[in-house]
């Protein structure tokens, strides 16, 4: 198994190229099951989810073929082809992996009418049920089963009909299913307290681009007008906001200066302010944006929340950020009810964070120290190398396979602005 070796304390400068969004890339693999023609996705990250989910969609009939990017870039393009669907069932192994696996179910019933879903997995990171899923599902007139662990749905004869889901509260994922599945639904559909997230627009893009008629992107209200039929398309998937972010955090816990090549401020407002009332300077550059160190880190009061609020995917990073301040945060966490994993490793570098419930207090500390700590889950991976990075002595950061999920290359973006970084295989 692979661990990542940090000795600490170099300043960080220069540029990170910011790879394509792991979250938008899940979203947009599944798309290629809604038509019979090839759907082209270009500045797809090379992360472990993506080719699970790649494998997945195989195992349904889809085919894909790879091209690596040209020299000096991140990301490859894939050409995925679903000419017919040759299996309706998403299996277990498969789907426990990661829980955007669950996200073929829409596609799926719209398109072939019936699909097999294995409940799904990914990070420990809360309860994250797929009921509003399955509702947005019923409320197109599909047919719902739970048996043996799969969620089985069908669609009535004729096809899905449009109608009006209304989300109790927001859900991304939910979302998701139901703007795909309402894209092939005979007639209109209106999806209300819809997700805003940047992902959830870069979806409709997509969908758009394959011939969906989709009204109300950014708003919290989508209309669809569902087609009979979509076609293929080429698609570039948005930056990584959260990449970016952490990158950022990075150059904040070193004191030092990062240009984010591709970074997007419109994705990432609440990231931006968080950092600006932290102390960075940011600065809008050519192709991207500039984030610098500024003095002392100062402290925060966030809570997580849906876009554009504070992303609950930034917490564990600002966390080990603020463990460097000057004076106390105090960090909110709405969205997982066990997202303070990351908080006893933390501790053992030095770090003062006291949990109450959803609440973290976090006493920033003079120094932080280099210790053996493991991985929980992907943001949490994070947050113990940003630690590292700023931590005195060598930091040795376990159950990285958890990094693979989310970060394209770490240890080469941070070793190419100075940091001291290694993977080190014990295999």
């Amino acid at each position: 198994m692979d661990r990542i070796i940090i000795k600490g304390g170099n300043r960080l400068e220069g540029k990170i190229c910011i790879s394509g969004a792991k979250n938008a890339a899940l979203t947009l693999l599944p798309c290629a099951l809604l038509t019979d023609e090839p759907l082209t996705l270009r500045n797809l990250p090379r992360l472990a989810d993506v080719d699970s989910f790649a494998h997945l969609l195989n195992q349904l009939g889809v085919s894909t073929t790879v091209e690596g990017a040209r020299p000096n870039e991140f990301g490859r393009v894939m050409t995925l082809r679903a000419s017919s669907i040759t299996s309706t069932v998403a299996p277990y192994d498969i789907v426990r992996k990661m829980r955007a696996s669950v996200l073929v179910l829409g596609p799926l019933v719209a398109r072939a009418g019936e699909a097999t879903v294995s409940l799904p997995g990914g990070c420990a990171i809360g309860m994250r049920p797929v009921d509003l899923h399955l509702k947005a599902l019923e409320a197109l007139g599909a047919e719902l089963e739970i048996a043996a662990g799969y969620v089985k749905a069908r669609a009535p004869d004729g096809g899905l009909r449009g109608g009006t889901i209304r989300f109790p509260f927001v859900s991304v994922g939910a979302t998701e299913n139901a703007l795909m599945a309402a894209v092939l639904a005979k007639g209109e559909t209106v999806i209300e307290n819809a997700a805003r997230e940047p992902e959830i627009t870069d979806l409709a893009k997509c969908l758009i681009a394959m011939g969906a008629e989709i009204e109300g992107l950014r708003t919290d209200t989508l209309t669809v007008h569902g087609k009979d039929r979509l076609h293929g398309a080429t698609y570039a998937v948005m930056p990584d906001r959260i990449e970016a972010g952490s990158y950022a955090c990075a150059a904040m816990i070193t004191g030092g200066s990062l240009v984010l090549e591709g970074a997007r401020k419109e994705t990432m407002p609440s990231i931006l302010s968080g950092l600006e009332d932290a102390g960075a300077i940011v600065e809008d550059v050519r192709g991207g944006l500039k984030v610098s160190a500024d003095g002392a880190i100062r402290p925060l009061s966030i809570s997580t929340a849906p876009f554009p609020a504070f992303p609950t995917d930034m917490q564990a990073q600002f966390m080990a950020m603020l463990a460097r301040a000057e004076g106390t945060s105090l960090l909110t966490e709405t969205i997982f009810e066990n997202r303070y994993m990351h908080v006893p490793e933390l501790q053992r570098m030095g770090a003062e964070i006291e949990v109450r419930g959803r609440a973290a207090v976090v006493r920033g500390v003079d120094r932080l120290v280099g210790a053996q700590v493991m991985a929980t889950d992907l943001r949490a991976s994070m947050s113990l190398v940003l630690a590292g990075l700023a931590a005195e002595g060598e930091t040795q950061v376990h159950r990285v396979y958890h990094l693979d999920r989310g970060y394209e290359r770490l240890e080469e973006k941070l070793q190419g602005v100075g940091a001291d970084i290694e993977r080190v295989s014990d295999g």
